[in-house]
């Protein structure tokens, strides 16, 4: 049986502006324009999309499980223009010294979505732009790849589509 390949993506820095004070709400959020039209080339090689991002500013009180919510529905309807979407948000609201097993640099949210949608972690990737994106993926038995621009998101999806 052919299991799912996916594309793993982080969230802020990556599919939208980060703040040094988190993305908090709607208001806050900035996703980069490009995204749409890269996410819909991806899926349409057969690649599921997944967003695997920690978000301890839930922890910290400065913001709710609702807004983190209402930040992901919003991408979802950005997409919608591109006809396409992510197909699950996982999401760590734990703060780094909680050492938890869902917090990147962990995989633990890489290996609930392996066995939630079937996903062969050997065919998938990981793009994000902090180390610890990077270490989960591999660690997960993705191949990672770090950006920190919008060329080198580019250049990522073009890699990952001539791969596949």
């Amino acid at each position: 049986m052919i299991k799912n390949k996916a594309v793993f993506f982080d969230r802020d820095g990556v599919l939208n502006e980060e703040r040094k004070d988190y993305v908090k709400s709607i208001s806050e959020l900035k996703i980069f324009p490009y995204i749409g039209n890269a996410i819909k080339k991806l899926q349409s090689s057969g690649f599921l999309i997944f967003v695997i991002t920690n978000q301890s500013a839930i922890n910290r009180e400065l913001t709710s499980i609702e807004n983190i919510n209402d930040i992901h529905s919003t991408i979802q309807d950005f997409l919608k223009d591109f006809d396409t979407k992510i197909s699950h948000f996982y999401f760590c609201p734990h703060k780094p010294d909680e050492n938890c097993s869902c917090r990147k640099p962990k995989s633990d949210l890489f290996f609930q979505a392996a066995k939630e949608f079937d996903i062969s972690l050997k065919t998938s990737w990981m793009i994000g732009n902090n180390d610890s994106d990077i270490i989960a993926g591999n660690n997960a038995g993705c191949t990672s790849i770090k950006i920190n621009s919008k060329s080198e998101f580019l250049d990522s999806i073009n890699l990952i589509l001539k791969s596949s």
